[in-house]
């Protein structure tokens, strides 16, 4: 399969063969030879078998042809029925795959991202694929992969830019797999689609390579997609299923506006997501059904889920909570143009708000449309210890939240009473916890 599966950029083409890029395009252009396809982005992706081409034909030319005879042999021998490579490499036998096995590999191309090693993290997936199932390579080492990098970012222990170089590596080799897996052999549609403000696409692009994989028709949309083109898409195409993802709890909220939307068109959603494995309560507001928390298991989920009768739908908030919502709403500018004098001598650098703080006001709004504001506690603590692996002091989520209940007092009245208590029963547990720290 990994001879002629296109999986290499125009960037790797060059690097395994040794020639220019313009002369690869050239080549393309003038004689046909090598024919990459095209990923759904419109870049080139070449096989090994591409490779192999533009290999032979280098040799041709250091043996004394130009590139157009050397192209006129070519096809002269394929016409005549030969195959100037010789038969295609077969394969070695497949070593013993065991646990080690995978976990050495994923280990490799998780210090190939770290290091920024773009060739090397593409050639660890290629040695994977050829004695690991499709499936395991990408959920084992891919998936796996970036959710390990993600914790050494959480934990202090990688940059962003590291763990943003190894989600787009991994993009790039799904998307890759995706242009080469088989056309479709059912009849129902499926639908891929991120809820707006959702800018995490890739747990949702790895299950349409699954589901494709089976056989499935699915059109993937991508990440963060407008409710209104999605109702238009909708509309049009009458998926039988419509796919979803949410990483974050007003993604989640965003996920309601949007399983409600596909509910009053009479078309299921079934959804998941890092907030729903770490929230397990959100999943009763959602109209709609959970898939998992296990990524490798959505296409026997899904199979289980087509035909099964619409979920009810989502249940409205009580009069009170929608009070409190729009009231919150309306004056969110103002006490976030008010939070500021709260927080004189409170060291906050522009990085530490963006990473952490900024996120509090959009996670009440999101929390108070979802259920309660209980839902909170498992995002603040995620902050919590964060700011810690930082390295930041350990004031310094209190003192904001102090200064936001400040600010939140002088413009919320009674109707902004859930927030207000919410802040007031968070403060009341980080000076209980500092009462039973030693000193």
């Amino acid at each position: 399969m990994t001879y002629e599966t296109p999986m290499f950029n125009l960037k790797a083409a060059v690097e395994k063969t040794g020639l220019k890029a313009h002369t690869l395009r050239a080549w393309e252009r003038r004689y046909g030879l090598p024919k990459p396809q095209r990923s759904e982005g419109g870049h080139r992706l070449y096989s090994q078998w591409d490779v192999e081409i533009i290999k032979w034909l280098a040799s041709r030319q250091g043996e004394g042809l130009n590139i157009s005879r050397a192209v006129e042999l070519w096809k002269q021998l394929t016409a005549d029925g030969e195959d100037p490579l010789g038969p295609a490499p077969s394969p070695e036998p497949p070593a013993a795959v065991t646990g080690a096995t995978v976990d050495a590999l994923r280990q490799a191309w998780i210090e190939a991202c770290l290091s920024f090693d773009e060739a090397r993290a593409d050639q660890i997936v290629v040695e994977a694929s050829a004695f690991l199932d499709p499936d395991t390579a990408v959920t084992s080492v891919l998936q796996q992969g970036l959710s390990q990098i993600g914790d050494l970012w959480y934990a202090g222990k990688a940059t962003i830019q590291q763990e943003h170089f190894a989600t787009e590596s991994a993009l790039r080799r799904v998307e890759a797999l995706i242009v080469a897996s088989p056309p479709s052999s059912r009849r129902e549609l499926i639908m891929a689609a991120g809820p707006p403000g959702e800018r995490h696409g890739f747990s949702l692009l790895l299950a349409t390579l699954l589901l494709r994989r089976r056989g499935w028709n699915v059109i993937h949309l991508g990440a963060d997609v407008p409710l209104a083109r999605l109702g238009e898409t909708v509309a049009g195409h009458r998926p039988d299923m419509v796919i979803s993802a949410a990483q974050q709890l007003p993604t989640a909220a965003t996920l309601l506006e949007m399983a409600t939307l596909l509910h009053r068109e009479g078309v299921t959603t079934a959804y998941g997501g890092w907030v729903f494995n770490r929230i397990p309560q959100l999943r009763s507001r959602i109209p709609g059904h959970f898939l998992g928390e296990h990524l490798e298991r959505v296409p026997e989920r899904v199979e289980a889920l087509l035909g099964t009768p619409l979920p009810p739908p989502a249940e409205p908030l009580t009069p009170e909570r929608l009070e409190a919502l729009t009231h919150y709403r309306e004056q969110r500018p103002l006490i976030e143009a008010e939070i500021g004098r709260f927080l004189e001598g409170l060291s906050m650098r522009g990085e530490h708000l963006a990473v952490a703080m900024q996120q509090l006001p959009s996670y009440l709004a999101a929390a108070l449309s979802l259920c309660d504001l209980g839902c909170m506690d498992p995002c603040v603590d995620w902050i919590e210890g964060l700011l810690a692996n930082l390295g930041l002091p350990d004031n310094l989520l209190p003192r904001y939240l102090q200064a936001y209940q400040q600010a939140a007092s002088l413009h919320l009245d009674d109707r902004g009473e859930p927030i207000l208590n919410w802040l007031a029963s968070r403060l009341e547990k980080v000076a209980d916890r500092e009462r039973h720290e030693p000193s």
